[in-house]
């Protein structure tokens, strides 16, 4: 069981980091003064996805976001759990994504306009950047964790919490 855990560990890490990478990059050139460019968006997809495989398997997320959710008394699984979840999941992704992505954003635009790009400082680029992108970020966590672990518990033969809490009588 545990081997088939570490397995599901492993899947949830790689879809969460490509689904958040996918949003993030989109959100960052949907956003961009320039507007939307292809190569742009791919570009930061790839390396915002290959940062979020390196954080995903260097800091054990289901660890940390189990301990604090149950240091704090909430019922894994249940909306409270998945709210916290999200917010520390966002605490350690969205920080390092969009200052990679910012500083990528503004090599490309320094490297297209030959040093002439007019930008504002680094900075604001990364602050604005970031906020938005922690919004983002946090309600797609918030939404497709759930779904990909329910998924991935199924597709692995682990059979999870039963719907509604325990039956009742039974203590939690």
């Amino acid at each position: 069981m545990e081997k088939k855990m570490k397995k599901v560990g492993i899947q949830m890490s790689l879809l969460m980091s490509v689904t958040l990478s996918f949003f993030l990059s989109l959100t960052g050139n949907l956003t961009a003064k320039d507007g939307f460019k292809p190569m742009a968006f791919i570009v930061s997809f790839i390396i915002s996805t290959i940062i979020s495989l390196i954080i995903g398997l260097v800091i054990p997320m289901r660890k940390i976001e189990g301990g604090i959710t149950k240091a704090i008394g909430l019922r894994e699984h249940s909306l409270p759990a998945n709210i916290v979840s999200a917010l520390i999941s966002d605490l350690i992704y969205t920080p390092v994504i969009t200052l990679a992505m910012v500083a990528l954003a503004r090599k490309m635009a320094m490297k297209t306009s030959d040093g002439h790009a007019e930008l504002p400082p680094f900075i604001i680029m990364f602050l604005g950047s970031l906020v938005l992108c922690f919004i983002v970020a946090f309600i797609i966590i918030l939404i497709v964790s759930p779904l990909f672990l329910k998924l991935l518990m199924k597709l692995n033969g682990i059979q999870g919490p039963p719907a509604g809490g325990p039956p009742a009588g039974r203590p939690e």
